[in-house]
C-alpha cells in the first residue's frame, strides 16, 4: 500500500474536499474499479477531475506492477538482474510515467494537491494540469490538448464533482453536447432530441456536471476500444425523468458493469447514493446499430453492502453471528534481543489480524470470473 500518499490525502484531505462538489473516492472503491478494468502499460490513462490523485495512483500503479512483472520474467536471474536490465526497466517506467497517465481538474488546489500525492508516490507529476475538462478543448493548456486529444485515451477512471449546487449553465459549454440538449420523449417511444427552426438543438438552461462528465469521458476514449470506470449517482440511472441520458448511454457505449455501491461510501461527507459504471465506448458502426435496432449483450451487475467503513467514517470489521470480531492468524518473524547474551535472535510468532468488512474486492474477483465465463 502506498503508505506515503494515503498518509498525504489524509492531511490535506480536511482542507479540500467538499466545496465544490469534491468528495474523494475511496482507496478501496478505486482498487475495484482498476482491478475490474484492467489497465496495462502500454495503454493511455486518463482522470478528467483527478482531484489529488486517487484514481491515477491507484490505476499507475496497477499498470506498473504489471510492467515490472513482465521485465523480471525476461531476465536470466530475477534475483540479480543486471545494470543493463535495470536500466531498460526504468527507461520502460519512465516512459510510461511521462506518456501514459494523465489527469486534469478545475480546482487548482486539487491539481497542486495531486501533482505533490504523485511525487510522493514515486512518479513526476508532468501529466497534471489546472483546467475544466469540460469546457471546450480550444481552450485548454495547449501542452494538454496536445497530449490528450478527445478520442485518444485508452481507460479513464473518475469521480466527478456532483450536486444540485454546481450546475452549469455556460451556453458556450453546453453547446458541445447532445446530452444537454432538451429532449421529449411519448409513451413507449424512444427520447427526441428537441431542435429549433433552424434545425439545432435546443439547450437547457443549466445541467449537472456529473450529467456532462459522463459525455465527455466517453469523448475522450478511443472509439471501439476505450473504456471507463465512473461513479455516477444512481438518480441518474433510475429517475425517470433523466431517461434520455440513459439512452444516450445505450446508444453510445457498451455497459460492461454496474456496482451499487453503499450509501455510506463517501460519509460522514456525504450520503449520495452512487454506483460504480464500467463502459465501453462504441465504435461508429456499433453506434448506428444500437441508435437503430440496439444492442444484445450480457452485463455484470453487483450490489457492494459493505465498504469497510460505517457512516462517521469509521472502520468495521467483520463479525460472526453471535457479534464476536473474526480474527485470522499469519505467522510472522521477529527479532529479539537475547537477555543474558545480547545477540539476536529471530522466532516466529502468530499474530491475528481483524478482517476489514469490505464486499469490494470479491465484487473484483466475481467480475474477473464472469469474463471467463463469457469468452
Amino acid at each position: 500500500m502506498d503508505v506515503k500518499g494515503v498518509a498525504y490525502e489524509e492531511i490535506v484531505g480536511s482542507n479540500l474536499r467538499g466545496d465544490r462538489g469534491e468528495f474523494f473516492t475511496p482507496r478501496n472503491a478505486c482498487r475495484m474499479a482498476v482491478a475490474m478494468l484492467n489497465p496495462q502499460p502500454g495503454e493511455k490513462l486518463l482522470d478528467p477531475c483527478c482531484g489529488t490523485g486517487g484514481f491515477l495512483i491507484t490505476a499507475m500503479n496497477h499498470a506498473l506492477r504489471i510492467l515490472q512483472d513482465t521485465e523480471r520474467a525476461e531476465w536470466a536471474d530475477p534475483q540479480h538482474p543486471t545494470d543493463a536490465e535495470r536500466q531498460e526497466l526504468y527507461r520502460k517506467r519512465s516512459e510510461f510515467l511521462s506518456k501514459k497517465v494523465f489527469g486534469f481538474d478545475l480546482n487548482p488546489s486539487l491539481v497542486r494537491a495531486a501533482k505533490m500525492n504523485m511525487v510522493m508516490n514515486n512518479d513526476g507529476e508532468g501529466g497534471l494540469f489546472q483546467q475544466n475538462s469540460l469546457a471546450h478543448p480550444h481552450t485548454w493548456n495547449p501542452e494538454a490538448s496536445k497530449a490528450v486529444p478527445l478520442g485518444s485515451v485508452d481507460v479513464v477512471f473518475t469521480n466527478p464533482p456532483f450536486g444540485a449546487n454546481i450546475v452549469i449553465d455556460d451556453q458556450l459549454i453546453l453547446d458541445q453536447y447532445d446530452i444537454s440538449a432538451i429532449w421529449d420523449v411519448e409513451l413507449g417511444k424512444p427520447w427526441v432530441m428537441r431542435v429549433g427552426k433552424d434545425g439545432k438543438k435546443l439547450l437547457q438552461k443549466s445541467v449537472p456536471p456529473e450529467i456532462l462528465f459522463i459525455q465527455r469521458c466517453v469523448q475522450f476514449l478511443k472509439p471501439g476500444t476505450g473504456r471507463m470506470a465512473m461513479v455516477i449517482p444512481n438518480g441518474i440511472l433510475n429517475n425517470p425523468a433523466l431517461g434520455y441520458v440513459r439512452q444516450w448511454m445505450l446508444e453510445n457505449t457498451q455497459i460492461l458493469a454496474v456496482v451499487d455501491m453503499d450509501r455510506d461510501l463517501f460519509q460522514p461527507k456525504n450520503d449520495t447514493q452512487t454506483s460504480m459504471v464500467l463502459l465501453r465506448r462504441l465504435s461508429d458502426d456499433e453506434s448506428r446499430i444500437a441508435k437503430g435496432r440496439g444492442l444484445s449483450y450480457p452485463i455484470f451487475m453487483s450490489i457492494a453492502e459493505k465498504i469497510g467503513h460505517d457512516k462517521r467514517g469509521s472502520t468495521i470489521f467483520r463479525r460472526t453471528a453471535d457479534g464476536h470480531e473474526i480474527l485470522v492468524a499469519r505467522k510472522e518473524l521477529v527479532t529479539e534481543i537475547h537477555k543474558k547474551t545480547g545477540d539476536e535472535v529471530i522466532r516466529e510468532t502468530e499474530i491475528k489480524d481483524k478482517i476489514v468488512d469490505d464486499e469490494l474486492p470479491e465484487v473484483a474477483e466475481a467480475y474477473a470470473k464472469w469474463l471467463e465465463k463469457q469468452q
